[in-house]
């Protein structure tokens, strides 16, 4: 098995004006991608908004440059993950399409594996 981090996408905008009866619709979608994923999903977790977000960045002189906010400001935002383990990429897929979202979308993206010498 290969393992798949499946980034989730979505409009914070989106998630600002929605009410109570949506936010458990999504929370019971995922809820329910768990109960039929289980045993291929390794980890995930939600994100806190982008305001809380710290970037940094090497200053080119050997020190770093911190800033408050995202990496990239961008409409859709990165709001969650899930870790998946998946026979191939197709399968992956198949699981990630299944991850409820308001308005965006999601990146499947395999893991590297290193190899101990």
């Amino acid at each position: 098995m290969s393992q798949y981090l499946v980034l989730i996408y979505d409009d914070e905008q989106a998630w600002a004006g929605v009410d109570e009866a949506t936010v458990g619709q999504i929370h019971a979608g995922h809820t329910k991608f768990a109960e039929n994923n289980g045993p291929a999903i390794a980890g995930g977790n939600a994100l806190q908004a982008t305001g809380t977000a710290t970037s940094i960045r090497p200053d080119g002189a050997g020190g770093f440059t911190v800033t408050d906010g995202p990496f990239v400001e961008t409409k859709e935002a990165l709001g969650g993950y899930y870790l998946i383990e998946a026979a191939d990429l197709d399968e992956a897929i198949a699981v990630a399409k299944q991850i409820p979202t308001i308005s965006g979308g999601l990146e499947v993206r395999p893991i590297m594996v290193f190899e101990a010498d």
